[in-house]
């Protein structure tokens, strides 16, 4: 799994993947040698990193971490594959109406509109289900359904037109 991380205002990818139950770790493209085990069930961790050990606490929620290392605070935001798509989606949604894209690859469940209605900002327009995740998608703005692009139960790329907005 590929998450996008912030440290202290400075962006980096981190990249997870568990093999023969060893977890193989890649930080900005580089491979990273590190180990953990929790020291308690309040945020203690020691982190064996590239052979070095460290003590380190952490303590927050959702996607916002404090990390505490050698007495050095770090403020750490998280979004994983899906939420950085979704919030892009968001981004570009609000800019104006037009073509909707699929910013992620999945299975169409459910259009909740059809051509030729009218729909207001922000009104869910289908239901995407991708990664197990059902994905409700959001009209960018306000207008008239031109297009469908996709049908229920269709398989889409990212990428792929899914319907057409007009202001």
């Amino acid at each position: 799994m590929k998450y996008y991380t912030n440290v202290n205002g400075r962006p980096h990818e981190v990249e997870l993947v568990e093999r023969l139950g060893k977890l193989h770790v890649k930080v900005d493209g580089k491979d990273v040698d590190v180990d953990y085990c929790e020291a308690d069930r309040l945020g203690q961790v020691a982190v064996l990193l590239e052979q070095k050990a460290y003590g380190v606490s952490i303590e927050g929620a959702a996607n916002e971490w404090f990390v505490t290392v050698a007495g050095h605070l770090y403020r750490v935001e998280i979004e994983d594959e899906r939420e950085r798509a979704a919030h892009a989606a968001e981004r570009d949604g609000k800019k104006a109406g037009g073509l909707l894209k699929s910013v992620m690859p999945g299975v169409v469940v459910k259009l909740l509109v059809k051509e030729g209605e009218r729909v207001e900002s922000d009104q869910p327009v289908l239901i995407l289900e991708a990664m197990k995740m059902q994905n409700e998608i959001k009209a960018p703005a306000a207008g008239v359904v031109k297009k469908l692009h996709v049908a229920e139960r269709q398989a889409v790329a990212s990428g792929a037109k899914l319907l057409v907005i007009e202001g």
